[in-house]
């Protein structure tokens, strides 16, 4: 069916964010597998092409298009270049910048935003511990107050962006007393005495994408560097979910389709027994089953992507969007790796891949537990 959710400048921009995509990430694909990092140059050039400052105003550096569509357009096709383009980018253009235009003071913003939107200062969110996982009330990352400044103490870890990263927002316990209600964000960048990474941690899929352990030892932090409010950071993170959510689920689903479509090419020309392996009955009703599976998911994404795009998504529309894409992605690539038959199982081919880079989805934005949990309890369960 003709998707509706977008229009004619959306279109347009999709040609300009194909074409930078067959310029500056296809040629190089594998040469960012094998550094297991994103150049900075590619950050350079979305900078330059106006993408990673889209929710930016202009006064800033960004492009200001004030409306999300654009945001999903990009996740959709830097995804079927490949999961760890739309999750590594995403994370700066679509997961950290309502934090640092929303909530951050007319100082701030001058002093951030201009080199966030040039790809000059790489960016990344600290809120995932190595003993926390989906539980961002229970972190254990301090921060105390001494003088004007704050002291922050403890660790983050499977931080994406976090090795390369020139500016992460923290979620640390400024009021141990207040649980939840006593969690500040902070602007934590390079350079800050007491601030180190660990290793780019060897993860199952994703490769390109850097992903690193953060560590805070006494690091100080002035006072500038506190986003919003003290003490209201629980709010502002579960206020900002939701589109990190919508925006996994966009992914997931182009990712999907793209692999998919690889696989309905190879079935058409890989032939068994003398016909092509596609026109067996078996396979013919499994990707049938995949095609239907992923167009009917499409449709309800879509409707999220507008509801978002008019202020109007809830969390649990955007927890049963996460959940649901992240499922039939999982579904879809198993199944296309079957369909490839061994040569699936062969890392030089995108569809071995593509399935160890969408394992993480069920588990990363929020574990789809976490998210079954939203869902039932708006059940009234």
């Amino acid at each position: 069916m003709k998707r509706t959710v977008y229009g004619p400048d959306h279109d347009v921009f999709r040609e300009s964010v194909r074409e930078f995509i067959a310029r500056s990430i296809t040629p190089r694909a594998e040469e960012f597998i094998e550094n297991r990092l994103i150049d900075r140059e590619v950050w350079l050039e979305a900078g330059r092409q106006g993408f990673l400052g889209l929710e930016v105003p202009e006064e800033y550096g960004g492009s200001a298009a004030g409306d999300y569509r654009f945001n999903a357009v990009l996740g959709e096709e830097l995804s079927w270049a490949g999961a760890a383009f739309s999750s590594s980018l995403g994370i700066h253009y679509d997961v950290v910048a309502p934090y640092l235009v929303e909530l951050t003071t007319e100082e701030q913003r001058k002093r951030w935003l201009p080199r966030f939107c040039s790809g000059e200062m790489i960016t990344a969110i600290g809120m995932s511990e190595p003993s926390g996982g989906s539980d961002l009330a229970a972190l254990r990352t301090t921060a105390v107050r001494d003088g004007s400044d704050w002291i922050v103490n403890g660790s983050k870890t499977f931080i994406t962006n976090g090795y390369c990263a020139d500016l992460v927002v923290v979620a640390a316990r400024t009021s141990p007393e207040k649980r939840a209600k006593g969690i500040t964000l902070f602007a934590v960048e390079t350079g800050m005495e007491g601030f180190t990474r660990g290793r780019k941690l060897d993860k199952v899929g994703q490769p390109e994408a850097d992903t690193a352990e953060l560590f805070f030892e006494n690091v100080r932090v002035p006072a500038e560097n506190v986003i919003g409010e003290v003490d209201r950071g629980f709010i502002a993170m579960m206020e900002r979910l939701p589109q990190e959510r919508l925006g996994s689920a966009v992914a997931n689903l182009a990712h999907a389709a793209s692999v998919l479509a690889e696989t309905l090419a190879y079935v058409k020309e890989r032939k068994a027994f003398g016909q092509a392996i596609g026109s067996f009955q078996h396979n013919k009703f499994v990707l049938a089953d995949l095609v239907t599976k992923v167009e009917v998911s499409q449709a309800f994404v879509d409707q999220c992507v507008a509801a978002h795009a008019a202020g109007e998504l809830s969390a649990v529309d955007a927890a049963k969007a996460k959940m649901w894409t992240s499922e039939v992605q999982g579904q879809v690539l198993d199944a296309c790796v079957q369909l490839f038959g061994g040569y699936g199982y062969m890392k030089e081919y995108r569809v071995a891949r593509a399935w160890m880079d969408a394992r993480v989805t069920r588990i990363w934005a929020g574990s789809n537990e976490i998210m079954r949990e939203i869902i039932g309890r708006d059940l009234g369960l």
